[in-house]
């Protein structure tokens, strides 16, 4: 017996050593995954994901499924946030990872991105009338997908993530309005919120990978980037020009709750050539530039969402 318990001891041993190694294990979010999503998303199939089409029904179900198929619940009775645009029938679709914090739980972090595209181009390129949308928004759906996917499986959030897929953004922001006033009338103690659009191709000489719209409205970029260690996001002055924080679904979040509400982007109109063009295909991203941005920032939502304290605030302006 004297031989056998150190035995016995060190397989003891071992077993937790390895188990905390498991558990400790990076989770990395890979190019061929968010390109299998947007595959799908701006496929044919999908008919450019106009709002209150069949197409964009396809797709509602396609985020249900990947959500549930990674335990990530709805925020609603049902992942589907509906709403009306004139005589359309529209959704939202709204799931959350509850925060492990008894405190903090009731404290929300939206990441957010549009489903939705604009469906058939009136303008034909070689027999082709379908904007598929990839950059727009697809590839800011996959990134949403993915964050969802790596934060159910680590279960480190103390705050509360809230995962938002809009419908009718290229309608006037009508789905991202319609939730915005929602969760304002229910009280919603929202911290800020993290919106993702057009992230499927990178800047050139420039020393950061995305930018910040309303960069100067908070310090979100300055604190994302201090707590990743890096210049991940920056300043764009072509998004200054065109107002791009007016354009996207953050702009709704900011004028209900009065909070750091922004969009990160790596396109702003300057480094793509198909902005609502049927040529806005899936095999035009770059799936390794996009896995690289969303690794990146996911650390920054991390941190976001385990400060003791919101440090993410608006700047007076």
């Amino acid at each position: 017996m004297k031989k056998i318990i150190p035995f016995f001891i060190l397989l003891l041993i071992y077993s937790c050593k390895t188990s905390v190694q498991s558990d400790s294990e990076s989770i990395t979010i890979t190019a061929e995954e968010l390109e299998s999503m947007v595959t799908y998303l701006a496929s044919d199939d999908l008919n450019g994901r106009d709002t209150g089409s069949e197409g964009i029904d396809k797709a509602a179900n396609y985020l249900e499924n990947q959500l549930k198929s990674y335990n990530v619940k709805p925020y609603f009775e049902t992942y589907k946030d509906e709403f009306k645009v004139g005589d359309l029938d529209a959704f939202n679709i709204v799931a959350v990872i509850e925060g492990n914090d008894s405190d903090l739980k009731d404290e929300f972090v939206i990441i957010s991105a549009h489903y939705d595209h604009i469906g058939i181009s009136k303008k034909i390129v070689q027999n082709d009338s379908i904007a598929n949308g990839a950059n727009d928004n697809a590839a800011g759906t996959s990134s949403v997908l993915a964050m969802a996917k790596y934060f159910a499986a680590k279960k480190n959030n103390k705050r509360s993530l809230m995962f938002v897929f809009f419908s009718a953004e290229e309608k006037g922001l009508l789905g991202s309005k319609h939730l915005a006033n929602k969760l304002k009338s229910e009280n919603l103690d929202l911290y800020t919120m993290v919106n993702m659009e057009m992230i499927g191709v990178p800047f050139v000489n420039r020393d950061y990978v995305a930018f910040v719209t309303g960069y100067d409205k908070s310090n979100m970029a300055n604190k994302m980037n201090e707590y990743l260690g890096s210049n991940l996001l920056g300043f764009s002055e072509i998004s200054k020009k065109y107002n791009l924080f007016r354009q996207s679904d953050n702009a709704a979040f900011y004028d209900a709750f009065k909070l750091p509400c922004h969009t990160i982007s790596s396109c702003d109109l300057s480094n793509y050539d198909y902005y609502h063009h049927v040529d806005d295909e899936a095999d035009k991203l770059d799936y390794k530039h996009m896995a690289s941005l969303i690794n990146g920032i996911i650390p920054g939502i991390e941190k976001m969402s385990n400060t003791a304290t919101k440090e993410i605030v608006l700047k007076d302006e």
